[in-house]
């Protein structure tokens, strides 16, 4: 039987929103330009105690005479309440800036600093939890920004063959930043490194305790999409803890409907033993 959620879940589908609701899937197609660009998504909750943690954004708009494909995947940590703030207001962030259209690069690291200074003062109603993201702004079909912090991940296929967009921000590997902001890393308590012994990445929204010692800078990448870009998957770590980019990509290559593509990309992390929430979309390009 269709519950009130699963219909009120479909209305939002319908109009090109993702939810954060565990175990769910959304499936949208939009016109952009000369181009037809079809994406899908689905999320699990993990094996773990707490509530589903993952928010996603699959939307396409109108703004100034551009058709904008905005997808973003949001992994929170210490509970779910800065992901979903980030759901509702980080690309609103970007698409403020007035330079957006000119200096695409600058104005989406100052919408990311906006939104992190947001979340930072309202940290009595949000929580000091935190969050990683990944977004992509597909601009009239052709040009792609994607913007990371964290380790949730972007892959582009071309040809057949994987291309990560975005990049892992790992605490080992930017030790020598967070020392010189007066922090440390280390691999206890438990086996991967942590900041200050705590957060496995490097840099991230929110966390108030440790944001003396943790960046929420993004990196940027802009890349031109023309007839040789298949498809691009946005997803948590929950896959990438499992799976290769070149895995990943070949799973899904033959699959031309991303809505089960997502789906099947999931299950196969599931498969794998993967226990962490797991969220994921797939952008088709043709």
């Amino acid at each position: 039987m269709t519950t009130g959620r699963e219909i009120l879940h479909k209305m939002k589908v319908k109009a090109g929103f993702g939810s954060s609701a565990p175990d769910t899937a959304a499936k949208g197609k939009a016109k952009a330009t000369k181009n037809h660009i079809s994406h899908g998504s689905h999320l699990v909750k993990g094996k773990t105690n707490h509530p589903m943690e993952d928010y996603l954004v699959t939307d396409f708009k109108r703004v100034k005479d551009h058709e904008l494909g905005l997808f973003a995947i949001f992994d929170g940590h210490l509970g779910h309440d800065v992901a979903n703030f980030l759901q509702n207001n980080l690309f609103d962030n970007i698409l403020k800036q007035a330079d957006f259209w000119s200096e695409t690069r600058k104005a989406i690291k100052r919408a990311y600093k906006k939104t992190d200074d947001e979340i930072l003062d309202k940290v009595k109603q949000l929580g000091r939890g935190g969050s990683t993201a990944v977004t992509a702004i597909l601009i009239d079909g052709h040009k792609l920004v994607v913007a990371n912090v964290g380790d949730s991940r972007a892959v582009l296929c071309k040809n057949g063959v994987a291309e990560q967009l975005s990049v892992d921000h790992e605490p080992s590997k930017e030790k020598r930043d967070i020392e010189s902001r007066g922090g440390f890393v280390s691999n206890l308590p438990g086996d991967v490194p942590r900041v200050d012994g705590q957060l496995a990445v490097a840099r991230a929204f929110g966390d108030k305790s440790l944001k003396l010692h943790l960046s929420s800078e993004p990196d940027v990448e802009v890349k031109t999409v023309d007839e040789s870009t298949e498809f691009m998957i946005l997803a948590s770590d929950g896959i990438w803890k499992v799976m290769t980019n070149k895995e990943a990509v070949e799973s899904i290559r033959h699959i031309k409907d991303a809505n089960v593509a997502a789906k099947r990309l999931i299950d196969e992390a599931v498969s794998r033993k993967s226990k962490d929430d797991i969220s994921c979309i797939v952008v088709r390009f043709q």
